[in-house]
């Protein structure tokens, strides 16, 4: 080897992120030979009903390679002078949780990265796995962009897309999209560090916003279309679950299927309920496969309907 050629310096990151979406692209970046001098991510908390104190799942993944963890309630303060201390190259951030100051964006000497799990400027926001199968996409992605002040605004480094299929759920396309995000954020650091990045300023007027999920958001509203409420099963799966009532119990709905029924049954009523359970829509009708009332465990809906009385034109939704 000539000796006058240098082995080029691993770019010094600091990573932000929190949930496992953000896993693999930690450990992408770590695999690629960067040095990570610093893992921020969001402070242990109580979860489920025990209350037992969790880590979150890129604390974890950070130990594993023993990177330091730092877990401020705000990047206030210490943190800001902690941060400034490290003089990174490269601030990375996936699904932290924060909003990062322009004094925070600022810090690192080449940018401020943020892998999002969209094809910006299209569902901007904290929900765009599942609006992607809400909204009926066929295809999604993931992109990585320099941050501003904005929500999700910043100039566009690369895309990544991955095709949604028929039966996707929110969950399974997270898996995928969180994988893609590892492949995606390799490619971008390797054009910061060897000058190569193209920075595309987003079309703010096609852009759309996402809201973060609730729990209500699952109500299934039986005016709607079958389509409309087939998308909603699968965006709401794992959380918060499609739900709709049979009297005053919740009834779970995780898998169904539009299906041609010539009916002028009201939204919501029971149209046929031997072996199978279909349902009146504001538009055609929907076949439920797979449900769960409450206090029972999730099972097909055949051998649900052996353990429940029900009948043509009962309706659910009724609390």
């Amino acid at each position: 080897m000539n000796s006058d050629l240098k082995e080029k310096e691993a770019l010094k990151i600091v990573f932000m992120g929190t949930p496992d979406f953000a896993v693999p692209v930690l450990r992408s970046i770590k695999e690629a030979g960067h040095d990570i001098l610093l893992v921020i991510t969001q402070p242990d908390r109580p979860k489920g009903r025990g209350g037992k104190v969790s880590l979150p799942p890129v604390k974890t993944e950070a130990l594993k390679y023993g990177i330091e963890v730092y877990q401020p309630e705000k990047l206030k303060g210490d943190a800001i002078e902690k941060l400034r201390d490290i003089e990174a190259d490269i601030f990375v951030v996936a699904a932290y949780g924060q909003i990062l100051s322009k004094e925070v964006l600022d810090m690192p000497r080449i940018a401020c990265v943020n892998v999002h799990a969209s094809l910006l400027p299209r569902f901007r926001g904290a929900s765009p796995i599942q609006h992607a199968i809400l909204e009926g996409d066929n295809v999604t992605g993931v992109t990585t962009m320099r941050m501003d002040v904005g929500l999700d605004t910043g100039d566009i480094i690369s895309k990544i897309e991955v095709p949604i299929e028929k039966n996707e759920t929110a969950g399974s396309l997270f898996d995928k999209l969180s994988e893609a995000g590892g492949e995606l954020i390799v490619k971008t650091l390797k054009s910061l560090e060897d000058g190569s990045a193209v920075f595309t300023p987003q079309e703010d007027s096609r852009a759309t916003l996402t809201k973060t999920i609730k729990k209500t958001d699952g109500f299934m509203d039986f005016k709607k279309s079958a389509q409309k409420l087939e998308r909603l099963v699968r965006g709401m799966d794992p959380w918060p679950g499609a739900y709709t009532y049979i009297g005053k119990k919740m009834f779970k709905i995780w898998k169904a299927e539009v299906t041609k029924y010539d009916t002028d049954a009201a939204p919501g009523s029971i149209i046929k309920c031997d072996r199978e359970l279909i349902i009146a829509t504001g538009d055609g009708a929907l076949k439920l496969l797979e449900v769960q009332l409450e206090g029972k465990k999730r099972m097909e809906t055949e051998a649900f309907l052996r353990g429940v009385h029900l009948e043509p034109g009962n309706s659910l939704g009724n609390v």
